[in-house]
């Protein structure tokens, strides 16, 4: 059923189905392995049981771009997406101009190299929002450790070209996930 004008690309939603969307249709992307196909290139495990990430994003992209729902003559078409799935946001709004807008939401902008990619590879969209909990810097593990660091980085990097807004929410990553991606969805 489509409402108003308006899209939102929701990758990863199968935790989310309580977002209240309001004016927007939604087309959910779910049912895939985030390592496998939300990193933009292949890098190794951060957690020993974890899996490497195999650097299948742009493979991801170009099968989101393919859906029939895309097709149409939106007015406006939001990414959005929490932790990797942020990340890939992201990432899909330097590879194409079809997304007006890019949420990553607790974004796993910690992600090696992520950081010095956006300076050469700026955003088409023209509004980002992206968000952090506020303990989520606070982990042993010294990759994630960057993630604070890295968002304002990029935060500040895309402010130079096109509207962001950030916001820190209260919690570490886990805390809030729905609420906080309908925050994200209510800036567009």
């Amino acid at each position: 059923m489509q409402k108003g004008n308006r899209l939102a690309v929701l990758v990863g939603t199968e935790d989310f189905p309580q977002l209240g969307t309001g004016e927007f249709s939604v087309l959910g992307i779910s049912d895939f392995d985030w390592n496998e196909m939300l990193s933009p290139w292949p890098a190794e495990k951060i957690f020993k049981k974890g899996d490497d990430f195999a650097g299948r994003a742009d493979e991801m992209l170009a099968w989101i771009l393919s859906q029939e729902e895309l097709t149409g003559s939106w007015e406006e078409i939001i990414i959005a997406g929490y932790s990797l799935a942020g990340l890939f946001a992201l990432y899909a709004c330097t590879k194409t101009d079809r997304f007006t807008g890019c949420a990553s939401v607790s974004g796993s902008l910690w992600f090696p190299g992520f950081a010095e990619y956006m300076k050469d590879h700026p955003v088409h969209a023209r509004k980002v929002y992206l968000s952090l909990g506020d303990r989520e810097k606070d982990t042993k593990n010294p990759v994630m450790k960057e993630v604070k660091n890295n968002t304002l980085i990029i935060r500040d990097l895309v402010a130079a070209y096109t509207d962001v807004f950030f916001e820190m929410n209260p919690g570490g990553h886990f805390n809030d996930p729905a609420l906080r991606m309908k925050k994200a969805l209510e800036h567009f």
